[in-house]
């Protein structure tokens, strides 16, 4: 059998990194970009039709992510059982993406309830103007939170993910006949 996870570790590291900077890019670029359109209105309806149109793609890259996760698990099953400090960091790291899954999907729920109230109109993707609804207030306000945890999330998990690539290294425990 093969001790290649070539295929595992693109899923893996594809996902994650379409997953991280597409929520970077939409806090700062597609959010930025929507809150420079003249009318207030359509600075919401810009940003949830950008969003709208990466959800799948989105979708997507979470779903390779989390299956080339397991299948890295899977495939390094003896490490994970005989090296502690693998342990702790694939215990935190699955928590981590946990959370971040999490985050991406309230962040959804959030989203659309911001285009709901469109036609309210805005400052910004995450920024009520002055007269807002209440409900437009709390759900753009949760967003503006989330739009920067879920990038913060992820970019912890590609730490985790270098931090595990060096645990591979034969000074981690190769040499010592741990694969």
């Amino acid at each position: 059998m093969s001790q290649r996870n070539t295929l595992a570790r693109s899923m893996h590291d594809l996902g994650l990194a379409a997953w991280f900077g597409g929520s970077l890019m939409g806090a700062i670029g597609l959010n930025g970009a929507a809150a420079e359109a003249r009318d207030p209105r359509e600075r919401l309806e810009l940003s949830a039709a950008g969003w709208m149109r990466w959800a799948p793609v989105n979708a997507l890259a979470i779903g390779a992510h989390a299956v080339g996760g397991i299948m890295l698990l899977e495939g390094n099953k003896g490490r994970l059982a005989k090296q502690p400090e693998v342990q702790a960091n694939t215990a935190v790291k699955t928590a981590v993406t946990l959370a971040a899954m999490l985050t991406a999907a309230y962040s959804g729920v959030l989203g659309a309830k911001v285009a709901k109230h469109s036609d309210e109109g805005a400052v910004g993707a995450t920024e009520p103007r002055p007269g807002a609804s209440r409900k437009l207030k709390r759900a753009q306000r949760k967003l503006r939170i989330t739009q920067w945890a879920l990038p913060a999330l992820t970019g912890t998990i590609v730490v985790l993910s270098a931090q595990q690539g060096e645990q591979q290294r034969p000074v981690a425990g190769v040499l010592r006949g741990i694969r």
